[in-house]
């Protein structure tokens, strides 16, 4: 089956790609695992006129909202692989296999995090153990909170998270560097050097933590910034250039959110750190608006 344009993922950087290819009379195809990397959160904070909701809803009332416009297709599934060829894409679902083309692809997947293994952590995802607090500080402000170091920029993170409220930054064995300490010291951030043993609460909320030592530490929100990973292939199976950092793995893209492969597209949080709500919807429309162009002018 033949597309103008393909998207792989259908959270809410696909789906503003999509709309935005809808609204210019483009044939387009999300294709959705319906794995969002935030369905762990109960709510979406300052996504405008959504402020609060639960992001299932958001995206639900989208895909309701895409659906309407003619020639548009949403399939539920996971494309597991992908090839270029002269006229454009094609790309391979799980299932029964199926397979489509497009003059343009836009990947819109998402990332998988990697948690360390804490004994807690995992089940407060989301919840009480999170990652942007942007996206969930006010609703813990003036609380007791911690940042679990991961990397020397867990420092400067735990600077910013001051400003929400009393912070711990737990090393869990780590080193400290002379400047970084100076600079906690400055905000007032506490400095626990002991390994964790556990987090501790009731159900999802987090009262404190406790290290091997047996000690508790009172805390109700901490701060993770996670490892993480692109939660599909085909990327690197279309021989896009793939950046390493220090929170993991980024598809390179220009200002018009094109990978270095003609015609392919990324948008959301496998091509641009920070992330967020919004900025997942702004790239999105990047990606849609620029595919559109190049349909047009290419």
């Amino acid at each position: 089956m033949q597309h103008d344009v393909v998207v792989v993922g259908g959270a809410f950087a696909g789906l503003a790609a999509a709309t935005y290819l809808a609204r210019a009379r483009r044939s387009v195809c999300v294709v959705d695992a319906r794995r969002p990397r935030n369905r762990f959160a109960e709510a979406s904070h300052g996504f405008l006129g959504f402020d609060g909701s639960d992001p299932q809803f958001i995206l639900a009332k989208a895909r309701d909202q895409l659906a309407a416009y003619p020639g548009v297709r949403l399939i539920e599934g996971e494309v597991t692989a992908a090839r270029s060829h002269g006229d454009g894409f094609s790309v391979s679902l799980s299932g029964d296999g199926e397979e489509m083309s497009a003059r343009k692809l836009i990947l819109a997947f998402g990332l998988r995090d990697i948690l360390d293994r804490i004994p807690g952590l995992e089940e407060r995802w989301g919840k009480t153990v999170l990652h942007c607090p942007y996206c969930h500080g006010f609703e813990f402000g003036d609380r007791p909170l911690g940042v679990l170091f991961r990397t020397p920029m867990s420092a400067h993170q735990a600077c910013l998270v001051a400003e929400w409220g009393p912070t711990t930054l737990f090393l869990n064995g780590a080193e400290l560097d002379p400047e970084s300490a100076a600079a906690l010291a400055g905000r007032g951030v506490t400095v626990e050097p002991g390994k964790l043993a556990r987090l501790v609460g009731e159900g999802c909320a987090l009262s404190a933590v406790e290290f091997e030592d047996g000690r508790e530490r009172p805390v109700e929100a901490l701060y993770v910034a996670p490892r993480s990973c692109l939660s599909s292939p085909i990327a690197e199976q279309l021989g896009a250039a793939i950046d390493e950092g220090p929170l993991g793995s980024l598809i390179r893209t220009d200002a018009d959110k094109m990978t270095t492969v003609p015609g392919l597209y990324a948008a959301g949080d496998i091509a641009r750190a920070p992330h967020s709500v919004s900025w997942a919807v702004a790239d999105g429309v990047t990606a849609g608006t620029s595919a559109h162009r190049a349909l047009v002018f290419g």
